[in-house]
C-alpha cells in the first residue's frame, strides 16, 4: 500500500503549511508520496501551488525533480494540459465525481465510493470505511497517513 500527504499533511491538517515547497519536501522525506494542488503561474515554465488560490509559485524543474512522488491535482486547463504531455507525472482533474483516473493509470476514489485493490482512497477520516475495506486499498490519501501507515504497515 501507499501512503499519500494530502497537501502535504502527515499528522493531521496544518491550513498555514498545506502545499507549501518546504512541507511537501518534509512529508516527502519521511517516505511518504504527496498530494498537491497546482495551477499555471503568469511566467512560461512557473506553477502556483495552494488549494484556493496560488500561494507558492514554483519553477517547472520543482516539480520534475520530485515527479516520481507527487499526484498532482490539477486546478485549470493549462496545469491539467501541461503534466498530462510531459512523461512520468501523474495528474488528475476531479470535482466530486465518485472515481477518477490519473494520468498514471490510479484510480482517485472520492471520499464514500466503493473501494478494491486498485484504488486510492482519499480521505478516509471523513467517511466511515472498514479496515477490511481500507486494507485492500492501493493506497490512502489522508491528512492522517502516519496513522494509516502505522495501522497498516507498507
Amino acid at each position: 500500500m501507499i501512503y499519500i500527504a494530502h497537501r502535504g499533511n502527515t499528522d493531521g491538517p496544518k491550513p498555514e503549511q498545506e502545499n507549501s515547497p518546504e512541507y511537501i519536501d518534509k512529508a516527502l522525506s519521511d517516505g511518504f508520496y504527496a498530494e498537491i494542488d497546482v495551477r499555471k503561474g503568469n511566467m512560461l515554465g512557473e506553477f502556483i501551488m495552494g488549494h484556493d488560490y496560488g500561494e507558492h509559485k514554483l519553477p517547472v524543474e520543482w516539480f520534475e525533480d520530485r515527479k516520481g512522488l507527487l499526484f498532482i491535482h490539477a486546478k485549470d486547463l493549462e496545469t491539467y494540459t501541461y503534466f498530462t504531455r510531459q512523461k512520468d507525472f501523474n495528474v488528475f482533474w476531479h470535482q466530486e465525481d465518485d472515481y477518477t483516473l490519473t494520468s498514471a493509470g490510479m484510480i482517485w476514489a472520492y471520499p464514500g465510493s466503493a473501494l478494491n485493490e486498485k484504488t486510492i482512497c482519499v480521505m478516509p477520516e471523513t467517511v466511515v470505511y472498514s479496515r477490511v475495506d481500507l486494507s485492500q486499498c492501493y493506497g490512502i490519501c489522508s491528512d492522517f497517513v502516519k496513522n494509516y501507515r502505522y495501522e497498516f504497515g507498507t
